[in-house]
């Protein structure tokens, strides 16, 4: 799995997701921080990692032009460390792997239930 962390989210999450042995990288390592949400979208897109991110942006734009990616996970409610979501997060990371390989936005708000939807939407 790649990910890339958006600016929204610490740094810091890199490493929750590397010693799982994915791919991570925080968009200020590798890309411009001032970029706009579709210029990261369209990076992630042709190169095949997955946002993770709490801005409805990504979702929105997705919807919006019907892409069929990138797979975005949108994390919301706090908090949203990785001392306290990074287990639970890898857990649904896992269970939805398949839906994220092939496009999907998968909503995680931390409660039993998971919300995937797959791409395009609409």
């Amino acid at each position: 799995m790649r990910l890339v962390i958006d600016m929204n989210l610490a740094p810091k999450w890199t490493s929750v997701f590397r010693d799982r042995g994915w791919e991570a990288e925080h968009w200020s390592r590798i890309g411009d921080p001032k970029s706009t949400d579709a210029k990261i979208a369209e990076w992630a897109r042709i190169e095949g990692w997955i946002v993770v991110t709490n801005d409805m942006d990504f979702p929105q734009l997705l919807a919006h032009t019907r892409g069929t990616g990138p797979s975005v996970v949108l994390l919301r409610g706090e908090p949203l460390t990785p001392e306290v979501r990074g287990e639970q997060l890898c857990r649904i990371l896992t269970a939805s792997s398949k839906d994220l390989e092939v496009g999907a936005i998968v909503s995680v708000d931390w409660g039993e239930k998971l919300r995937i939807r797959l791409l395009p939407i609409g």
